[in-house]
């Protein structure tokens, strides 16, 4: 017993439980079953030759010892994933495992044109991609558990460095009756309209509502949605208007009738995508090519004319 030592699996079981304090929730993040993660913990208790958790009837509490064997246990996995990491950046361009994050109002619209194009240029990528709202990728991102992400920028948070990508212009949605002219609108059109917004966490919500606040606009207090299909199909049915970055509009607007599409007089509103990667990751050289990878899968696709190298 006295030469044992913790396994990579039961400290990453453990510092699961450390976060969340309850073993379903650290299950769950971990994707493994609740008897594998309490049995990995239970025998990282008996190697270390101390209780380490103290279960009540509700959630979790670390013990004294347990405190400290969460802090050791984050220092000791981060270095383990540098290495990780440094071992990768020396096999070449975007090879092996790269774990990906974006954003709910990207994913679906901008996948469909890259994922083909990273196939068929780095064909010995192992892609896996999570979808989830900005605070969390950045949280993922940070905690090594994903290692690039794309979203909208700035991200603003001290240890990422971002790549921009592009910026692509916002665009008026408004139910097909509306007499907004068939010229492009300034941004003060809004000032008349409800605009619908999403859920809070989304960062599209809170680029709309600054679009919004620039020229004294209201945003319609009683409607939110979690997506922009939602959103749209609001529209359509006459609930208000919506803003639409370029490259949702053809997914979008194709599922909904009775739209009017409206582009602002410059300069357009819009937003910058890129990605974001750990400022001490050692792959920088690997996600300056993903993205000009992107970046020419954008230009090539042709998606819509409001999208430009920023």
């Amino acid at each position: 017993m006295a030469n044992s030592r913790p396994t990579v699996a039961q400290l990453r079981a453990f510092l699961a439980l450390a976060e969340h304090l309850h073993f379903r929730d650290a299950a769950a993040a971990l994707r493994m079953s609740q008897p594998a993660l309490s049995g990995a913990v239970a025998a990282l208790e008996e190697t270390l030759g101390t209780r380490l958790v103290e279960r009540t009837t509700r959630k979790v509490l670390l013990t004294p010892a347990g405190e400290q064997v969460a802090r050791r246990a984050e220092v000791v996995l981060a270095e383990l994933d540098r290495l990780v990491d440094e071992v990768k950046a020396v096999q070449g361009t975007l090879v092996g495992p790269l774990r990906v994050g974006v954003i709910p109002t990207v994913a679906p619209y901008l996948l469909p044109i890259v994922l083909p194009r990273l196939a068929k240029e780095f064909p010995d990528l192992k892609l896996s991609v999570h979808e989830e709202q900005t605070e969390h990728l950045v949280t993922e991102l940070l905690a090594g558990r994903l290692d690039v992400v794309l979203l909208a920028l700035p991200v603003s948070t001290v240890g990422v460095t971002e790549i921009v990508l592009y910026d692509e212009d916002f665009v008026l949605v408004a139910p097909a009756g509306f007499d907004l002219g068939d010229e492009e609108i300034p941004r003060e059109a809004l000032n008349d309209l409800d605009v619908l917004l999403l859920n809070q966490g989304h960062c599209l919500r809170d680029q709309a509502l600054d679009i919004c606040r620039d020229v004294g606009a209201r945003a319609a207090a009683a409607t939110y949605a979690t997506s922009l299909a939602t959103l749209v199909q609001l529209v359509s049915g006459g609930f208000g208007v919506t803003l639409v970055p370029e490259t949702a509009l053809p997914v979008e607007t194709r599922r909904a009738p009775n739209l009017g599409l409206h582009r602002f007089a410059p300069p357009a509103p819009f937003r910058r995508i890129g990605l974001g990667f750990r400022s001490t990751s050692p792959r920088a050289d690997e996600f300056a090519a993903l993205a000009e990878s992107v970046r020419t899968a954008v230009a090539e696709s042709g998606v819509a004319p409001g999208i430009r190298p920023a």
